[in-house]
């Protein structure tokens, strides 16, 4: 077997919007080069790839092509550092908790019987244990979050209109599920593709949502709504689509908890427009991270340990 090798760029290393950008031109590439034997990780805070160095040399330039990266070599740099990433140690939200199922997902499309992805495995399995052992957990909860923002636009208890939730992916679901709409008077699920939609949620016969699409909205104006857009799944005919609803409805606010914002700088200055890059979310963010940081040496510690238990 040749040398592993790792190259990685994460939002510690350059502007987390510019990493959110590339790796979303590369997320395409990702089942590909897991058949090929190389281990991807596309996430909106890194792009990483992980294998055997040959193969690795032969997509240097088209991965990283102008991107200044870092590279780790040998298979326990390398259990170390996905096992940390597994923690949420390595995450722009430190603790959270969907960084190691991306991670799983990962895994997935790759040969099980090749060095990298066994490696990967038992480095998610370590990860999560340690922060499970050190509750190395993010207080920052989206569901949480937008029921802060909500309840600052209707200060004194003013009766809200309608909740809208663009997307119904892990997020949005999650959303639904967790009841933020509870306070409007009704949610709507916003997608192009209601068939699919139903099938999803049929299981769900706790939570009545009603689903429309994006050219459906905005008849009439809404000054008493709230917009949640919860996917990243958004190509530049659906951004000019959902642009024209939202301009249309007017609502009091737009959550968008996109890691590349949907909505444009041009759109934006008309709208009441919070993203992940706004003032008002990373307070969220830092107040997490201000809590977790002292517990971070020692989740990377215990992490090392078990590896070297393991003889990696």
């Amino acid at each position: 077997m040749s040398e592993l090798l790792g190259l990685y760029i994460d939002h510690q290393m350059a502007a987390p919007l510019a990493v959110a950008q590339h790796s979303a031109k590369i997320k395409p590439l990702a089942s590909d080069l897991a058949r090929t034997g190389v281990l991807p990780i596309t996430t909106c805070a890194r792009v990483e790839v992980y294998g055997e160095e040959p193969a690795l040399r032969e997509i240097d330039s088209t991965i990283f092509s102008g991107i200044s990266h870092e590279r780790i070599e040998g298979a326990a740099a390398i259990a170390q550092r996905l096992a940390e990433i597994a923690s949420g140690a390595h995450s722009q939200i430190l603790g959270e908790s969907y960084v190691s199922d991306q991670l799983a997902k990962a895994i997935e499309f790759g040969n099980p019987n090749l060095p990298i992805f066994q490696i990967a495995q038992l480095a998610i399995e370590i990860g999560r244990a340690a922060r499970e052992r050190h509750r190395f957990i993010a207080s920052f909860n989206y569901d949480q979050i937008v029921r802060d923002i909500i309840a600052d636009r209707f200060p004194n208890r003013e009766v809200a209109d309608r909740l809208y939730i663009i997307g119904a992916g892990m997020l949005g679901r999650g959303l639904i599920r967790s009841g933020v709409g509870d306070r409007f008077r009704s949610t709507i699920v916003v997608t192009r593709n209601p068939k699919n939609l139903r099938k999803r949620l049929r299981p769900w016969t706790d939570k009545e949502v009603r689903l429309m699409r994006p050219t459906e909205i905005g008849y009439p104006r809404e000054p008493r709504s709230i917009v949640v857009i919860a996917t990243a799944d958004v190509n530049d005919e659906y951004e000019t689509t959902l642009q024209n609803a939202l301009m249309r409805l007017q609502p009091r606010t737009i959550v968008d908890l996109s890691s590349i914002p949907v909505i444009s700088d041009a759109v934006v200055e008309n709208l009441n427009y919070v993203s992940m890059y706004h003032e008002e979310f990373l307070r969220f963010i830092e107040q997490n991270n201000r809590r977790l940081a002292p517990k971070l040496p020692l989740v990377c510690s215990d992490i090392e340990a078990t590896l070297r238990t393991a003889q990696m």
